[in-house]
């Protein structure tokens, strides 16, 4: 499958390109959650931040978890992906078994109630969000490059390598760069 010539859609991936100068999306992994003629929304998967979610947020009970930059938007609002549609309900479907929002009391009881695990579960801070056509005009002007993607993929532990796994595979002319340090000078 040629995954450049994929279109954006509501659980695809955008690889931003290698020389995407820009401090939240450089060598950024989106999962988009969102796209239709109203915009799209994503989040970022490969961005951890340097805290727990449950020293992160007031009253959450204890989680082995970390939290992610999701993106720009609503940076004080925390956001979640899960495989848990069953336990979690008023979750928003990505595709097959991966589920996004849902009843946060809900999700704080299960917690507690050690009802989930967090290979299930994915948290953010802020989300990253385009306005009707600004995400179509980023691709014409080649920031992103679109990849397919699997629960498995999005679910997994090793965030660090995604960008330069999915650059390779959705792209032979970005491939070479793929491991190519941000900044070469410090080589």
């Amino acid at each position: 499958m040629n995954e450049t010539i994929l279109k954006p859609l509501k659980g695809r991936l955008l690889v931003s390109v290698p020389f995407l100068n820009d401090l939240f999306f450089g060598r950024s992994v989106v999962l988009l959650t969102e796209h239709n003629q109203l915009g799209s929304a994503g989040l970022i998967l490969n961005k951890p931040l340097d805290t727990k979610i449950s020293s992160a947020v007031k009253n959450f009970p204890e989680f082995d978890s970390k939290l992610f930059l999701g993106g720009p938007v609503e940076n004080s609002a925390l956001f979640y992906l899960h495989t848990a549609a069953d336990r979690i309900p008023n979750s928003s479907k990505i595709f097959k078994d991966l589920y996004w929002g849902g009843d946060y009391e809900v999700l704080k009881s299960i917690i507690h109630d050690k009802k989930i695990s967090p290979e299930e579960i994915k948290f953010f801070v802020g989300y990253s969000g385009w306005a009707p056509k600004q995400l179509n005009m980023e691709l014409k002007h080649n920031s992103w490059v679109i990849a397919a993607t699997t629960v498995k993929n999005i679910m997994a532990k090793n965030h660090k390598r995604i960008w330069e796994e999915k650059i390779k595979v959705s792209s032979k002319e970005y491939a070479v760069w793929s491991r190519f340090p941000v900044n070469p000078s410090l080589n």
